[in-house]
């Protein structure tokens, strides 16, 4: 499960211009607006993450109206915004949601997971009937499901000995294409495997680039094709595309995650198109500030804002991403 709540240390306050009820707190890489003298540097407290589903009892005051409902639990769900012009990503909640424990306290708590003790979830936008499919089974458990932490959670000092392949992040599916060990074929969503289905658009694309034939010529058992469907139908098709599939990872078992090179190479062989690969650099004196601001452009596969950026080591399993904000506030 991923830990959408957790105990935080607030590293910074500081002011907000023209604002006399609130200033922000600086968390990590992530600001979130507060209550003016509410929290302290050094205070602990519960830093909920943006995309979190946050029950109604916890934080009644984020519904205007009548809060809404997301697996049968009333509540919201935590959006980048904007307020008095500065940037807000998540919520704070005091220590005492989660623990007997006043703020100041010197017990090592920092980092503890707690979003399943507060009833937090992860909210997932509604599955068009497109992509929703026939369910064959869990997704398989010998592969891993796609994802990258976001650039504001990691400890960037650890990363900045390794070079990196730079690459787009498209918005559309999470979608995986997998020959397992026994020779059967599987197509994949984020969390599921899917009945064969000419109407489901995963289906669709792995029928139109004709996989599951060229996996078997090329004898990849054991390999996973990893990638994002976009197009029409999908998470409001920015970019106005037919149906496409774009390979971002190549994962063998028992061996992992083949490094960019390699990957990119293989990717080529099975004639299917790669996610836009923009550069290759180290990350020496970069800041995780430097590294957000690049995120911000233009996609490289239609006139549309980028939803951000990938960055995966030439050397080693290290992996993360920088969502662009400007996008995060136009379409999420």
């Amino acid at each position: 499960m991923r830990q959408m709540a957790t105990v935080r240390r607030i590293d910074a306050i500081q002011p907000i211009p023209n604002a006399d009820a609130i200033e922000c707190a600086v968390i990590g890489g992530w600001k979130v607006v507060v209550k003016k003298g509410e929290y302290q540097p050094g205070d602990l407290a519960i830093y909920c993450e943006i995309d979190s589903w946050i029950p109604n009892e916890l934080a009644p005051f984020l519904s205007k109206k009548e809060p809404k409902e997301f697996n049968g639990v009333k509540g919201e769900r935590l959006r980048t915004v904007r307020l008095r012009g500065q940037l807000s990503q998540g919520l704070l909640l005091p220590l005492s949601f989660a623990f007997a424990l006043p703020p100041t306290t010197s017990v090592d708590i920092v980092g503890t997971d707690v979003t399943e003790t507060l009833g937090i979830q992860k909210w997932e936008a509604p599955i068009p009937a497109q992509l929703a499919g026939q369910v064959r089974g869990n997704f398989p458990s010998a592969i891993p499901k796609t994802d990258q932490e976001r650039v504001q959670n990691i400890r960037l000092e650890e990363y900045l000995d390794d070079t990196y392949e730079v690459t787009e992040k498209l918005h559309g599916a999470s979608c995986t294409f997998y020959l397992d060990t026994e020779g059967q074929f599987h197509v994949c969503s984020r969390n599921l495997d899917l009945k064969p289905d000419e109407n489901n658009s995963y289906w669709k694309a792995a029928y139109k680039y004709g996989i599951e034939q060229k996996m078997r010529d090329l004898n990849l058992r054991g390999y996973a094709i990893q990638g994002e469907l976009c197009g029409t139908g999908i998470n409001g098709n920015n970019y106005q595309l037919g149906l496409e599939f774009f390979a971002f990872d190549v994962y063998q078992v028992g061996i992992g995650y083949w490094r960019p090179t390699a990957r990119q190479g293989l990717i080529e062989m099975l004639g299917i198109r790669h996610v836009p690969v923009l550069t290759t650099m180290t990350l020496v004196h970069l800041t995780k500030e430097e590294i957000l601001a690049s995120a911000e452009g233009t996609s490289a596969i239609a006139p549309c804002k980028r939803e951000g950026l990938v960055y995966k080591s030439e050397h080693s399993d290290k992996t993360f991403k920088a969502v662009s904000n400007a996008w995060l506030l136009k379409y999420e």
